[in-house]
């Protein structure tokens, strides 16, 4: 018999996601990020379900190949762009869209001159100090690539905080926009947080991640409350149920004690399947149409959990770790950690069913 723990993926959240992106910023086109197995949702399932968006987004050319492969001809920008001959000829050969962003990409073109590629997207750095160009490049940047490479550039910078009300947002808009005065050609500046909650850095195109997923980038929000459908649902069942006593000490380093006379359900998840080991005591659980709370360390493949008083639940019942009653995000808060890296550490041993 299989184990049990699953990852349902709702491909109509998906899509219903897009949808309220495209509401929020009308004026904009929408590159949707898939990036890291469409955040751990499976990138198959997500690249089909989002393929309505203007464009896909994944962040290494290996990705854009896998998109290939699978039969999607649509657009499909390469956040990172490419990085040896290896990487530039596949991205000819499939036709995807690259991000330049380094003086090592700008030798491989002149290296590669026959090279032409439908758009190039220019990344300025203004203030995120990760990737990009310095932005007093980009007209030289800009008339070096339009005249040899492309017949458009697309020009891009990228957020520190865009979550936050934080001073930087407007710094860094306001030395991308005097850095791209008077050039030709479509600008992109939101992912997630940005394209929600900063009109101002609704552009051309904005650049959507996380938000798709049904998952809120916002600390004070989740991502039922925006008004977003989550696309994961993470399940498992109860193996055990055991009647354990006031004092008594739960899993490893015996870090949980009952307080009082308690039921215990045992539950096939644990941090071998991506569940956060280092999560708190208290963590919402959903069993049998009540919540529950994790009680003591995860295991790798199992985890336990305080039933409440009056609970009906039992040894094959389903436990929903989070998804449609329990936020992702509240789990994230637990963990100490955001939603990201929980949908995205979920293991290859569960199961996922598209729904």
């Amino acid at each position: 018999m299989s184990r049990s723990t699953i990852a349902r993926i709702n491909t109509g959240a998906l899509q219903h996601n897009l949808q309220i992106m495209r509401q929020r910023a009308p004026d904009s086109r929408v590159a949707a990020v898939v990036k890291a197995d469409g955040y751990g949702h499976g990138l198959l399932t997500v690249a089909k379900a989002l393929q309505q968006a203007d464009m896909l987004a994944v962040a290494t050319v290996e990705e854009g190949v896998q998109i290939r492969e699978m039969g999607i001809s649509g657009d499909v920008l390469v956040l990172e762009g490419f990085h040896d001959q290896e990487d530039i000829s596949a991205v000819q050969q499939h036709k995807l869209l690259p991000v330049m962003h380094a003086d090592h990409q700008l030798k491989l073109l002149k290296d590669n001159a026959e090279l032409s590629f439908k758009q190039v997207w220019l990344k300025l750095e203004t203030g995120m100090n990760r990737l990009g160009f310095q932005a007093h490049r980009a007209a030289e940047l800009h008339q070096w690539l339009q005249h040899g490479y492309t017949d458009q550039v697309v020009l891009m910078t990228h957020l520190a905080n865009a979550e936050l009300p934080h001073p930087s947002n407007a710094q860094q808009v306001e030395v991308f926009d005097q850095a791209v005065a008077g050039l030709p050609g479509p600008h992109s500046i939101s992912n997630s947080a940005a394209a929600w909650g900063l009109p101002e850095t609704r552009r051309d195109w904005i650049r959507p991640g996380i938000i798709l997923y049904g998952i809120s980038p916002f600390t004070d929000k989740t991502g039922t409350e925006l008004g977003l459908k989550p696309a994961m649902h993470l399940c498992s069942e109860i193996i055990a149920i055991h009647d354990c006593k006031a004092g008594d000490s739960l899993g490893y380093g015996s870090r949980y004690q009952c307080s009082k006379d308690t039921r215990i359900a045992v539950v096939a998840i644990g941090y071998g399947d991506g569940y956060p080991r280092h999560i708190k005591d208290g963590a919402p659980v959903w069993v049998a149409g009540q919540q529950a709370k994790l009680a003591g360390i995860p295991s790798m493949d199992m985890l336990t959990v305080e039933l409440p008083d009056d609970s009906t639940a039992d040894i094959g019942d389903e436990v929903e770790l989070w998804g449609e009653h329990i936020p992702v995000e509240q789990i994230a808060a637990f963990a100490n950690t955001v939603a990201y890296e929980l949908v995205c550490q979920i293991t290859g041993r569960v199961k996922k069913d598209v729904v």
